[in-house]
């Protein structure tokens, strides 16, 4: 019985996935910069689930969507959500 393998080609061309991972890459850089930057700490929770979302897609775009999902569960979605809530109640006891 001879048994022959066929490789299946990339869905998308090396090139543009090269070009894209390069990109998300630049993208988090500049995100973290944001968070890191940013005063204001509603302001910089907002740009940190967005930090995570980019997160979510350079985990993407390396194909591995497991750690992708975990990032969009925690890093995008219940992080910024405990947050949210902690800096309402630290307003609340200040007033």
């Amino acid at each position: 019985m001879n048994v022959v393998a066929v490789a299946a080609p990339p869905p998308v061309p090396l090139a543009l996935m090269d070009v894209l991972q390069i990109t998300l890459l630049v993208l988090v850089g500049a995100g973290a910069t944001a968070v890191a930057l940013i005063r204001s700490p509603v302001r910089q929770v907002i740009a940190l689930s967005a930090y995570g979302l980019l997160l979510a897609l350079l985990f993407l775009a390396f194909q591995a969507p497991d750690v992708t999902l975990s990032e969009l569960c925690i890093g995008a979605v219940a992080l910024p959500i405990l947050l949210l809530l902690a800096l309402a109640k630290v307003r609340r006891r200040e007033e």
